[in-house]
């Protein structure tokens, strides 16, 4: 049951394909390039390199945030196109979730973190129970030095993941290595695999990206119009 699986939440690009059992494929770079100039042509890649014709893939996954605006738009757009477009199924993927899932560590907690910009973060807290990853705190966005400060409230041992564990990497003890924190398609795909067993399914016109905040044109737009009330 081929699943294609895109992740576009951050300046990683990641695409992957996974069966109910196996991750068949994946590609994973971390360019210049917008998402916009390479998702397409690394997917046409996925599908040749592992020899398998679009109209065989059963449902489209994709990563829904939080995460850069502009990379979830353009990844959702993809996904919901390519599901439209051959009649299967589309399922969203939490980003934060997805990247906890990329570590299985039992008795630990997970705090994958995302920029926010401004010194913010997208941070959301996990664990594993049972095989499964768990959300224990929902995603938020917080000031990085206070969520660093809430989490060594905590008590437990915490490992930090996502790209703003490497922004931050020298203010964190013990970080986790370049290859977990990277964001994958591949942890998407195998969730996406989970989900569609227990018979999720997300509706292709509505589905909208986990965004958590405004973004700055929202948060400029809303300013200047508080700005014209005051003057008139």
């Amino acid at each position: 049951m081929p699943i294609l699986a895109i992740d576009t939440a951050t300046l990683v690009s990641s695409v992957a394909i996974a069966t109910t059992d196996t991750l068949v494929a994946e590609l994973t770079i971390q360019t210049r390039k917008t998402h916009s100039e390479r998702l397409m042509p690394h997917i046409a890649s996925l599908l040749t390199m592992a020899e398998m014709p679009q109209t065989s893939l059963k449902a489209v996954a994709v990563s829904i945030g939080p995460g850069s605006f502009t990379g979830l738009r353009i990844g959702l757009a993809t996904a919901k196109a390519f599901a439209y477009a051959l009649k299967i199924p589309l399922i969203g993927v939490p980003t934060l979730a997805a990247l906890a899932f990329a570590c299985p560590a039992p008795g630990a907690l997970l705090a994958p973190m995302l920029d926010a910009q401004k010194g913010n973060v997208y941070v959301g807290l996990y664990e594993w129970q049972d095989n499964t990853i768990v959300e224990v705190q929902p995603p938020q966005v917080k000031a990085f030095a206070e969520a660093q400060t809430e989490i060594a409230k905590l008590g437990r041992p915490v490992l930090l993941l996502g790209e703003a564990a490497v922004m931050y990497r020298e203010n964190i003890p013990n970080p986790a290595p370049a290859h977990v924190v990277m964001p994958r398609a591949g942890s998407i795909a195998v969730m996406a695999q989970q989900l569609y067993a227990q018979g999720v399914r997300h509706d292709v016109a509505s589905l909208e990206p986990l965004y958590i905040r405004r973004s700055e044109a929202e948060e400029l737009w809303e300013r200047r119009q508080s700005r014209g009330c005051q003057s008139g």
